[in-house]
């Protein structure tokens, strides 16, 4: 029996095919976290840091939802858009597919220190119509195959893009080495509200037939996140080919990547336990499971600083290390990042906090990848926070410093390996 492609997957297919003739195998782009230009103090960025996290966990991960999660995200992405080049600086978030950057006219733009893109003094731009197979259904519906596509992304921190949907040459990596690619399809937002971050739109990095990723035929990707504290450093983002882990003496681990039906878009692992140092904490079986209503499980996001846990998860995290300081924290009742007191000087020692995840993959994080000491009140708090049983945990950026992380859809696998990023 002959199976049929729905248009989407007609769309990716003329997209790869395409794109195959004309686009390298591999890209090397850097990330440069959103403060890095700031001058901010550690206590500073570990304030602002703590800010976008807890906005980007109230705005939470419900399968049940429309909206996106916040757009508060920590890492832009280089680029340029259109023929003359525009400078298009980007929040690279893996938690959405849409690329989109601000128009002109502009109905509603907030401030960008580069020029606003503007369609018509471009040679390569393109509008595409409601009838277009990229053109999703959740926008095509209330117009006729004649007209534009006009769609809208709403973030549950109330920001939001709207516009029309069109193609364009984007410019990728390094201006010693520029590489175009054309017939891209992003969002044109003439209208758009919220936090820029110092951005002028953003790079959706998800698993959808709209990111970056799929248009550019690549099934695999990797970045590797430098020092938190040290945020002039760049990290550096590989795409394709490029995307392999470095050698060292460490072994990689690896687990599956899973996907959910009613959040297709973002990337899923199994978390079966925490450990910290030798003692395996009480979790309860399933806390971290994807349930088939969509619900819990966990994420891997580049945009979240803090990583999130379920709250019973959250709870014994908290009481481990507070049995190990030997004092409780200052704020125990809350599900926030809890801190505690400490001497002045240099912060105590800890235990290594190991993350396991299927297939038997240990993620190991060293003291300063889970606790970070506060100069200004001598305290020493644990850089992860709590979230409702139902809600999706997720595994944080802060986590992930120094740990090369490989995405691999063609084998619908994680791998990562601890790395001196700032050599990669």
């Amino acid at each position: 029996m002959v199976k049929c492609m729905g248009p989407l997957q007609a769309l990716s297919l003329v997209l790869l095919t395409s794109l195959a003739v004309s686009a390298p195998s591999g890209y090397r782009l850097v990330l440069t976290h959103v403060d890095s230009k700031g001058g901010y103090t550690k206590t500073e960025l570990m304030r602002r840091a703590v800010h976008r996290s807890r906005l980007r966990a109230l705005s939470g991960y419900d399968a049940t939802s429309p909206r996106l999660h916040s757009v508060q995200v920590e890492y832009l992405m280089e680029l340029a858009i259109g023929k003359p080049p525009v400078p298009f600086v980007a929040l690279a978030d893996t938690g959405s597919d849409l690329t989109w950057t601000q128009c002109q006219p502009c109905k509603l733009c907030f401030p960008q220190d580069t020029p606003v893109y503007d369609p018509s003094a471009s040679s390569t731009f393109s509008p595409l119509p409601c009838s277009s197979a990229t053109c999703l259904p959740i926008w095509s519906r209330n117009c006729t195959p004649s007209s534009l596509c006009r769609y809208r992304y709403a973030y549950g921190d109330g920001a939001y893009s709207a516009g029309i949907l069109g193609t364009e040459t984007l410019t990728l990596g390094p201006s010693s080495a520029p590489v175009s690619v054309g017939g891209v399809a992003f969002g044109c937002g003439t209208d758009n509200g919220g936090d820029s971050l110092n951005s002028t739109g953003t790079v959706g990095l998800g698993r959808g037939t709209l990111s970056l990723l799929a248009q550019l035929g690549v099934g695999k990707f990797s970045y590797c996140l430098t020092d938190f504290f040290n945020s002039a450093l760049d990290s550096p983002f590989l795409l394709g080919t490029l995307a392999e882990l470095a050698p060292g003496p460490s072994t990689v681990q690896s687990t599956p990547l899973l996907q959910s039906p009613q959040n297709p878009s973002r990337y899923f692992v199994s978390l079966q336990g925490i450990s910290l140092g030798d003692v395996r904490l009480p979790i309860p079986n399933g806390t971290f499971d994807l349930r088939g209503d969509g619900t819990g499980g966990m994420i891997v996001d580049s945009g979240t600083t803090f990583t999130i846990l379920a709250e019973s998860g959250f709870r014994e995290v908290v009481g481990r290390v507070a049995r190990v300081l030997g004092q409780p924290p200052v704020n125990a009742s809350s599900l926030d990042a809890p801190c505690f007191p400490a001497p002045a000087g240099e912060p105590p020692y800890m235990p290594d906090l190991v993350l396991h995840f299927a297939g038997g993959a240990d993620m190991r994080l060293y003291r300063d990848n889970y606790m970070s000491y506060n100069e200004e009140d001598s305290s020493f708090c644990l850089n992860i926070a709590g979230t409702t049983p139902e809600s999706t945990s997720v595994l944080g950026n802060f986590q992930q410093q120094n740990i090369q992380m490989l995405f691999d859809t063609t084998v619908g696998q994680l791998s990562f390996l601890p790395t001196d990023c700032s050599k990669l």
